[in-house]
């Protein structure tokens, strides 16, 4: 394992001060070398710093390209970079068990969430709801513990509460906050990982969630809303919302550096986290989870790869200006083994919505997804260059005829150090689109044609949120947040309107507070 010298003198993001600084307090995953994951398991060794982030190291694992890269994120590839610790001191660690354990490579981590969220307008009702979410984590050096070189554990787990307000409320496909589940004490993560090729290559083993390393945009880990995490296709298309939050799933997943700045990746996964809805069994497939301990191994795979390439990240002249904004560019795709139903035919081809079809719906086999992102700093303040503007954009499709959402994209910019004195906060505007397939789109107009009864036809779902995190100190912060949604569900009737008028479009304001230790 690299020393705390070498973790001190990792490769720094362009511009920044070369003064040693603290390390994270967590790296979600392996796309960083070897010094980046050290610098994980060693919390406890020194205090966090204040400043934000100093290592090259971003969401997901990437080199870090987005300047606007937020302090805390709840998205589960994100990192944390302050800690209270630093406030607290010694009090942080009054027996001194924290550090003992660390010294030894081991690592026990803690984050705490808290959305206040209503529905002020629209949706099916005007409510607010409050969730809560404690993420607890220990990370274990093997090398450092048991002389096993190159070999990293982690468990991770949720403890949940509260409720939801898309659930409760809003009904939408991109559901509002990123938090929102069912009330549980669920385990999330549990895997090795064995490092290869002084660290270029990595193997993965155990339970995964595919959302803390594939599908990442930095920048938009500063988003509340799920989607600009796991995205709205994916997390609809797939069976039970695929290995996602909350769900981890049995898998292995490869990844392998040829250059620090470029990384391929491929994660074998079980297909379906909860398991197939039956009539005997319940049709949420949270509570065919409820503990995260279902480990099945025998459900149709869900293979997904992507490359990534970081370009500009130490672009300077002779002088140490800049001389490029960084970027990172993502290609990606998956494939599921398993069959999936139309929306819109039977098996013989006639109209699900025809009195004499079968009823039972044409089975199409496996199903796919194609997916791009760019993240790319565009601005930075000329005497600051940890201040400034990034930019995302992701784009993802899917085969219509078997689909409820076959295009997605969303885009967003954030900018860090927006108002004067407060160069840690970060503010950021976002938008999303996920189109409703021409299968489902059909299966609408073949319904009214057959029933003769108005009723809204599925199009589209949008979103727009605006946000602002603002550090309060070290591992504290908090983030108002409003959120507009057009067209709910995709256009769906609203179950509480007699007269079965589509859900309005719905407005969310909020409030967001974390704790980091």
């Amino acid at each position: 394992m690299d020393s705390l010298r070498d973790i001190h003198g990792i490769r720094r993001f362009p511009g920044e001060p070369t003064s040693p600084s603290r390390p994270r307090r967590r790296v979600r995953n392996a796309r960083g070398s070897r010094a980046t994951l050290a610098a994980a398991l060693c919390l406890g060794c020194a205090p966090f710093s204040a400043s934000g982030q100093t290592a090259n190291t971003g969401a997901g694992g990437d080199p870090r390209t987005s300047v606007a890269q937020p302090e805390v994120s709840g998205k589960p590839s994100a990192v944390a970079t302050t800690s209270i610790q630093a406030t607290l001191g010694d009090a942080a660690d009054p027996t001194g068990l924290r550090r003992f354990l660390s010294d030894r490579g081991i690592v026990l981590s803690f984050n705490a969430i808290a959305d206040i969220l209503g529905d002020t307008s629209g949706g099916t009702r005007r409510t607010a709801t409050v969730l809560g979410r404690l993420d607890m984590q220990l990370d274990a050096d093997l090398d450092r513990l048991a002389g096993w070189k190159g070999l990293a554990f982690r468990v991770e787990a949720f403890q949940i509460n509260g409720a939801g307000l898309s659930r409760a409320a809003v009904n939408d496909l991109a559901v509002v906050s990123e938090l929102e589940a069912l009330p549980s004490t669920r385990l999330y993560e549990l895997w090795i990982e064995q490092q290869f090729l002084d660290g270029q290559l990595g193997i993965k083993l155990g339970q995964v969630a595919a959302d803390t390393e594939f599908l990442v945009s930095q920048t938009a880990t500063l988003f509340i809303n799920s989607t600009f995490g796991w995205p709205t296709l994916t997390g609809t298309n797939l069976p039970s919302g695929g290995p996602a939050y909350p769900f981890g799933a049995p898998a292995v997943r490869a990844k392998y550096l040829p250059t620090p700045n470029l990384s391929f990746q491929v994660g074998l996964f079980d297909g379906d986290p909860a398991g197939p809805a039956r009539p005997w069994n319940d049709p949420d497939p949270q509570r065919r989870n409820r503990t995260g301990t279902n480990f099945r191994l025998s459900d149709p795979a869900f293979l997904i790869a992507e490359a990534a390439y970081a370009y500009n990240v130490e672009e300077r002249d002779r002088t140490g200006a800049v001389l490029a904004e960084p970027g990172t560019v993502t290609f990606g795709g998956w494939h599921h083994f398993g069959r999936f139903d139309s929306l819109r035919v039977d098996n013989t081809g006639r109209s699900l919505a025809d009195p004499s079809t079968s009823g039972v719906a044409r089975r199409f086999r496996g199903n796919d997804g194609l997916y791009g992102i760019i993240d790319q700093t565009v601005y930075r303040e000329p005497d600051d260059s940890g201040q400034g503007a990034s930019a995302f954009v992701r784009a993802m499709a899917s085969p219509g005829d078997r689909n409820l959402v076959d295009l997605y994209l969303d885009a967003g910019v954030g900018y860090r150090g927006l108002m004067p004195g407060r160069s840690n906060d970060t503010a950021g505007v976002a938008v999303s689109y996920a189109r409703i397939s021409s299968s489902a789109r059909g299966a609408d107009r073949d319904t009214i044609l057959e029933t003769g009864v108005a009723m809204p036809r599925r199009r589209f779902e949008a979103l727009v949120e605006a946000t602002y995190q603002a550090v309060l100190g070290p591992g504290v912060t908090v983030q108002p947040n409003v959120q507009y949604v057009f067209h709910p569900g995709g256009n769906v009737p609203d179950p509480r309107d007699e007269l079965g008028r589509r859900i309005r479009n719905a407005t969310v304001v909020g409030m967001r507070a974390t704790l980091t230790y």
